[in-house]
């Protein structure tokens, strides 16, 4: 597990137990010739928490300028990429998927983390976008730190799935409502 990874679990379980929602945040082991589905896991019955998060850490101290879909995610023996991969998962589970990107920026500079809305990323692996940039990944909302832990807030993350926009369409539209 990386360092990234175990600071958001114990992050999301402070939230959790903070807030005495009943849920919690863990990583499943990875084993040596299995493929893992996430990094992180969150289950609640609260669908602001029941989330899939695959975490990313890249050091903008040493030269990156991007994160590549080449470069950072795998593919398997089959071919599938990773991104295909955990989208099928997160369909088939019901999850909210985020990438967690974590940009160390070096010694006395700290580090700064981002979630980037799984749908967001599928839609840009499949533009046939190679990347995406420290730019683009500062647009996305960031999670703030607090100290060495990270101060978690699912709302501020935004619901962006299909579905959801697509009842407050009609809901919208049966009330006589636009979204202008």
């Amino acid at each position: 597990m990386t360092e990234f990874e175990r600071v958001l679990v114990n992050s999301f379980n402070a939230y959790i137990e903070e807030k005495g929602i009943r849920a919690i945040s863990y990583r499943l082991k990875q084993h040596r010739f299995t493929s893992q589905f996430l990094d992180v896991l969150v289950d609640s019955l609260d669908p602001d928490l029941y989330l899939g998060i695959e975490c990313k850490s890249i050091s903008v101290d040493k030269g990156a300028s991007a994160l590549y879909f080449s470069q950072h995610f795998t593919v398997d023996k089959k071919g599938v990429h990773q991104i295909d991969r955990i989208s099928d998962y997160l369909n088939r589970s019901g999850r909210r998927g985020f990438l967690a990107v974590e940009l160390r920026l070096g010694m006395g500079h700290g580090r700064e983390a981002y979630m980037v809305p799984w749908e967001d990323l599928e839609k840009n692996y499949h533009s046939e976008s190679l990347k995406l940039t420290i730019q683009e990944i500062r647009n996305f909302p960031e999670i703030k730190r607090d100290g060495k832990d990270y101060i978690i807030n699912p709302k501020e993350w935004g619901r962006k799935n299909s579905w959801e926009k697509d009842i407050k369409l009609k809901l919208a539209e049966n009330l006589g409502e636009t979204d202008d």
